[in-house]
């Protein structure tokens, strides 16, 4: 008698991980999001950089120039532009064309192409933001940060807290477009909160406390802190990794595969 011989697929490698990554990256680099995400901050910075009036110190900054509270901005907007807008269409595409329902059926996880969409995401925005502080510093004369772990920090717990924001979006949006609209919708009254049309210092008590307690808020709280003060207060830290935990709990309690 001959033997019945069962062969299993074979279980999916680092190597095929490190595939779906780049792969992810390529498309990611040529979608418009991505690259609005890292070239509209770094213009701003050379806009702001060139003005005149933006390198004068002022009583209301406490003695720091616009252009001085104006780069933790920048980095804050880099942020989400790539975690409200460039991360969560491709997800929701992904699931509106029923590429996460065929993963299912393959050896490999379809939570390595979320993995893997939200690694590349997070190394174009890092590399984003580096290339604001440094360019900033450099070029334009903005302050050394005073606390380097502290900068480490306000920056690592600021895409904790704010990335998981963007795949809630996924998770709740019907179709890409949707994904696309409540990024877009999100994106302006948060960025207002972060000080980019009226900065943090120039704003009344009541709306300073919104801006504390709001996710994009925080980080420009901490992030301004470590550039001109020093290892930022608790508060904003907290603030930013309580976001953290409660939107990655929401997004994987509302995302649907297909």
């Amino acid at each position: 008698m001959s033997a019945l011989t069962l062969t299993l697929p074979a279980a999916p490698s680092r190597t095929a991980f490190g595939k779906i990554v780049h792969n992810e990256a390529r498309i990611a680099l040529r979608r418009p999001a991505g690259l609005v995400g890292g070239i509209v901050p770094i213009m701003l910075l050379i806009v702001f950089g060139e003005l005149p009036s933006f390198k004068t110190p002022q009583p209301s900054f406490g003695g720091y120039s616009p252009f001085d509270v104006y780069v933790p901005i920048l980095v804050v907007f880099s942020l989400a532009m790539f975690a409200l807008m460039a991360l969560p269409v491709p997800l929701a595409s992904y699931r509106e064309l029923g590429v996460l329902r065929r993963l299912s059926t393959t050896p490999v996880p379809p939570s390595w192409v979320l993995a893997a969409q939200g690694l590349v995401q997070v190394c174009i925005t890092l590399t984003t933001m580096l290339i604001v502080v440094v360019a900033g510093i450099t070029f334009f004369g903005a302050p050394l940060p005073k606390s380097i772990v502290g900068l480490i920090l306000s920056i690592g717990l600021g895409v904790a807290g704010v990335f998981p924001l963007g795949l809630l979006f996924a998770a709740v949006a019907p179709s890409a477009g949707g994904a696309n609209v409540i990024g877009r919708v999100a994106f302006f009254p948060l960025m207002f909160l972060a000080g980019l049309w009226l900065p943090r210092a120039l704003m009344p008590p009541p709306l300073l406390f919104m801006s504390n307690y709001s996710p994009l808020g925080a980080a420009v709280n901490a992030i301004q802190a470590s550039f001109l003060q020093g290892f930022p207060s608790v508060t904003p830290l907290l603030v930013l990794a309580g976001y953290s935990v409660v939107f990655s709990f929401l997004a994987q309690r509302f995302f649907r595969w297909e």
